[in-house]
């Protein structure tokens, strides 16, 4: 099931934002990277304001992010890659890695980082979800982003007691 975005009530106007991209399965996370910037830009975004980082593989995405993250420089970061399952546990390593470590960026600096990467069991089913039939997870990201680099502008202003509605979040 793809997701509906109501680009009418999301702007990525007036923020900044990092890509960082997986070069393992290029031919893959290519498409993710394509994804991503033609969510940040159609949802108002100038592409002068995003910048895209290259990495080895989905490995290295959690270290990098982080970097992005704790320059000041970005109000988001997302992290695109794409990991297919193998015949030994390399996968899991890398995929289980590079999950909590993108995660863990996002936590000790408090700028929203974006968990874009493909984890799938066959190319068929990474081709899918890579601009295929079941949509583009790097346009997804960039949405998340887009949204909770809203929501984080909103909630710098919050007051102790006050109560505070965010029209965009369900």
């Amino acid at each position: 099931m793809q997701t509906k975005i109501d680009f009418e009530n999301i702007s990525a106007e007036d923020f900044r934002f990092a890509v960082v991209v997986a070069r393992w399965n290029s031919e893959l996370t290519s498409r993710l990277e394509a994804g991503a910037v033609d969510a940040l830009t159609r949802s108002g975004a100038a592409r002068d304001v995003i910048e895209i980082f290259r990495v080895p593989g989905a490995f290295e995405l959690p270290v990098a992010a982080m970097k992005a993250a704790e320059s000041g420089l970005f109000d988001a970061v997302i992290a695109l890659g794409v990991v297919i399952r193998g015949d030994t546990p390399h996968f899991d390593y890398v995929a289980g890695q590079a999950a909590a470590g993108i995660m863990q960026a996002s936590l000790d600096t408090g700028i929203p980082v974006m968990f874009g990467v493909v984890t799938a069991n066959t190319r068929e089913q990474a081709e899918a979800r890579c601009g295929g039939s079941v949509g583009n997870k790097g346009f997804e990201a960039a949405m998340s982003a887009i949204e909770m680099a809203n929501l984080s502008r909103e909630m710098e202003g919050l007051v102790e007691g006050e109560d505070k509605v965010f029209p965009h979040v369900v």
